[in-house]
């Protein structure tokens, strides 16, 4: 038999390949928009000359990890979009295989493997696993912080604490280094010790221990900082950087505008609505079982079921409660029942230990902690409102939905996840009815083909031409490297299509107009 070590490796291989076989359409398009503009340069500057901070494109504050990852792959597989986005495609699998095993930790392998799988058909999951975004990365190591919080009562005891916090402190630095926001889920990781303090405190001996590593993080952001500042002069970002993402933002009313933005991307967007109503379907049936099982409260006293001011013998009260009791243990049990034959369940379901119990309970403070702190975090700070943004709560947010739905009947959360499953699928190629980021689904691919084209059309017919055109078709044009062009053409930049733009140009300074929906 093999090492659970050894499956969870072969499992990631086989997801892998399935990624890269699901991806394949599309897996050797050239780079799209941001991944243009920052990320594949600054993975080419560190393929280059080992930059951690990039000197081809502008600085924008970003922490390193997944430049340095891509620009580390193409040393192994060669320079292209398409060793890109297959090492980007290996992070996906990874954290889809995170997803599950955390999933068989806190509910079991069904729940655990609907969650990936529903994962993995997420629409914005499945166009990002592809792409040369920096999201993905923290998605994998925040899965893997959680993880590695929880308690594993199969290890009674054999579960050290010590080694836990080590490994929370090391996949919470490597999301930090992901992306530098990802440090936001440093304080649900302290709120959950604070919850959990009394078992911590069971290891007094590495009681000091825990607290480093819950501390440990911010060290790795810290220093980045420190040498971003040396080399810039700016903490994060640049003097425009700072002026989008932060400083315009925080304004009350873009701030609530932006929160319900949010809070529609997380729970509607994408069909995601099917997963929210079924997980609030499952907490209205377990608390409605909860109330059937607990029946009424002790019986009353004599005094209280007296008949014209003579109590009542205890005898036939006790009876006549016993009865009361049946029936409306009946009453509130009934629909449930119902439902159960109608599905042929079994009458009542297995009901878990209070380890396990414990376990779920724990898991959704933490999936229900990132998902607001990320909610809230991105609906203060961030110019664009994009949907990818909230990508790292997604594992989480998938398992912790997934796990309520199976609070229902068994055949009926089946339907439920077979349903999201078959919507999510629709929504790689279907299009919302709104404007939105056409890096939500495949939209995208679309975007990237008709580009080539006309780069293509434009490198053949209109070499010598100055072409008046907006980014992304400028880096598009001019930057063969991105898979547009074999040449530099010569573009004439204008900030975008609106009668302002064009007012400050003038008609001798460009031979050609390209236009096309940003």
């Amino acid at each position: 038999m093999k090492s659970p070590r050894a499956r969870i490796a072969l499992a990631l291989v086989a997801v892998w390949a399935g990624l890269i076989l699901l991806h394949y359409p599309w897996r050797c398009l050239p780079y799209y928009w941001d991944e243009a503009g920052y990320y594949a340069l600054a993975a080419l500057d560190f393929y280059r000359q080992a930059l951690l901070i990039p000197e081809s494109t502008q600085k924008l504050g970003h922490t390193p990890l997944v430049p340095a990852f891509v620009g580390a792959a193409w040393r192994v597989l060669g320079v292209s979009p398409c060793r890109a986005r297959e090492a980007m495609m290996l992070v996906a699998a990874a954290t889809l295989v995170a997803t599950y095993v955390l999933g068989c930790r806190v509910a079991g392998r069904k729940v655990a493997a609907w969650s990936a799988a529903l994962l993995a058909f997420s629409p914005l999951f499945f166009a990002q696993s592809s792409m040369l975004h920096i999201e993905i990365a923290p998605a994998l190591f925040i899965t893997l912080a959680v993880l590695a919080l929880l308690p594993r009562p199969e290890l009674s005891t054999g579960d050290d604490p010590g080694k836990r916090m080590a490994a929370f402190a090391l996949a919470a630095s490597l999301a930090i280094l992901s992306k530098e926001t990802s440090v936001i889920l440093l304080p649900v990781a302290w709120a959950y010790a604070w919850r959990a303090r009394r078992e911590l405190a069971s290891t007094a001996p590495k009681a000091r221990n825990v607290m480093l590593a819950l501390a440990f993080p911010l060290a790795p952001l810290v220093a980045w900082a420190i040498y971003y500042h040396h080399a810039t002069g700016f903490w994060t970002g640049n003097a425009e950087y700072l002026r989008y993402n932060l400083y315009s933002t925080l304004t009350p009313a873009r701030v609530l505008l932006t929160l319900a933005r949010r809070l529609y991307q997380l729970l509607i967007a994408g069909f995601d609505w099917i997963l929210t109503v079924g997980a609030l379907l499952g907490v209205w049936w377990e608390r409605r079982e909860q109330r059937a099982r607990k029946g009424l409260p002790a019986p009353p006293s004599a005094a209280e079921s007296g008949n014209a001011g003579q109590a009542a013998s205890p005898e036939i009260s006790l009876a006549q409660f016993a009865n009361l009791d049946a029936d409306l243990d009946e009453d509130a049990g009934s629909i449930g029942q119902k439902v159960r034959r109608a599905l042929g369940e079994p009458e009542a379901r297995a009901q878990p230990t209070e380890e396990q119990a414990k376990l779920s309970r724990d898991f959704l403070f933490l999936a229900g902690g990132l998902s607001t702190v990320y909610i809230v975090f991105h609906s203060l700070v961030g110019g664009a409102v994009l949907r990818r943004y909230l990508l790292p709560a997604f594992p989480v947010f998938s398992l912790g939905a997934v796990t309520l739905v199976w609070k229902l009947p068994r055949k009926i959360a089946q339907a439920i996840c077979a349903l999201a499953a078959v919507y999510f699928v629709a929504a790689w190629f279907i299009n919302p009815p709104y404007p939105f980021a056409f890096e939500d689904n495949l939209a995208y691919a679309d975007f990237v083909r008709l580009h080539q084209q006309a780069a293509s059309y434009l490198e053949e017919h209109s070499a010598g031409s100055r072409i008046l055109t907006a980014w992304p078709a400028t880096g598009e044009l001019t930057v063969p490297f991105l898979g547009y062009v074999s040449k530099p053409l010569r573009a004439v930049p204008v900030d975008g299509f609106t009668p302002d733009d064009f007012s400050a140009v003038r008609q001798d300074t460009f031979d050609l107009l390209y236009l096309y929906s940003r």
